[in-house]
């Protein structure tokens, strides 16, 4: 038979209306406020402060110094109501920073599964993280940002607001993102260009040497020259065909407004 226990060490502060569930361990010097709530089979260790309206799902682990709620850092915030929704098995390392949303952006903060939050890891107000990212130490992400499954962010990469990081997609370490990276592209650089394929990332999920290829066509066709929109209209059908090819074309369609990250040299 599972035991079931709460274990809160007798320094941390944790308000009697927040909403704690079984097999959970509070370490610390921890606060935790009444809004909040915790799913089972998660850990605390030490010095953590989690405030207003935050829900954190089952199995995740977060680690010292982690400030999960307060306010938003906009002067546009006025204190209106907001929350941040966390999900399972994510690890928070020290000195992650998470803000929730504003009335501008839907009040939501919001981060999946099974994601990898490195040492001083800031997300903003009315950002969207998907499933199986990796932020690596440092990255600093705007508000407004969407991070899509899969993706990975390299070290002391600064995110502008509103970019859009695409599934799959990798960020070379101290890159400046401000136009958004195509899903399964690369992109690197001060400010940064598109400079291939995520093929590790790719071959790492497990996506065939055929489709690989296809996409491969597709980038070479594509970013042949500046005129990339054009050049999606005139991609023969068999090309847009391709599941994982409509995956970057819907990306890029979906938001037309946005800057879309390109090769550096393209005429």
């Amino acid at each position: 038979m599972l035991s079931i226990y709460i274990v809160i060490h007798p320094t941390a502060i944790v308000d009697k209306n927040s909403k704690i569930s079984e097999n959970v361990e509070i370490g610390p010097y921890c606060v935790i406020g009444p809004e909040v709530e915790i799913g089972t089979n998660s850990k605390l260790h030490s010095h953590i402060s989690i405030k207003g309206k935050t829900k954190i799902g089952n199995n995740n682990e977060i680690f010292p110094f982690v400030s999960i709620g307060t306010s938003p850092q906009d002067l546009k915030y006025k204190g209106e109501k907001n929350s941040i929704i966390i999900g399972d098995n994510n690890k928070f390392r020290e000195y992650v920073n998470i803000n929730p949303g504003t009335l501008q952006g839907g009040t939501i903060t919001k981060i999946g599964d099974n994601n990898l939050l490195m040492v001083y890891c800031h997300v903003a107000h009315d950002c969207n993280l998907g499933n199986k990212i990796v932020l690596a130490n440092n990255v600093q992400v705007g508000g407004h940002v969407t991070i899509e499954d899969q993706a990975i962010v390299g070290g002391s990469c600064a995110i502008h607001q509103f970019s859009r990081i695409g599934h799959l997609s990798m960020v070379g370490g101290m890159t400046g993102v401000l136009s958004d990276v195509i899903p399964f592209g690369l992109s690197l650089g001060n400010r940064n260009n598109l400079v291939g394929l995520n093929l590790i990332g790719l071959r790492r999920a497990k996506i065939s040497n055929e489709d690989i290829k296809m996409l491969q066509k597709f980038y070479n066709l594509v970013f042949s020259n500046q005129n990339f929109r054009t050049n999606l209209e005139n991609l023969d059908i068999n090309i847009k065909e391709n599941k994982y090819v409509k995956t970057i074309i819907d990306f890029i369609n979906s938001d037309k407004k946005r800057p879309i990250s390109l090769p550096e040299n393209i005429k």
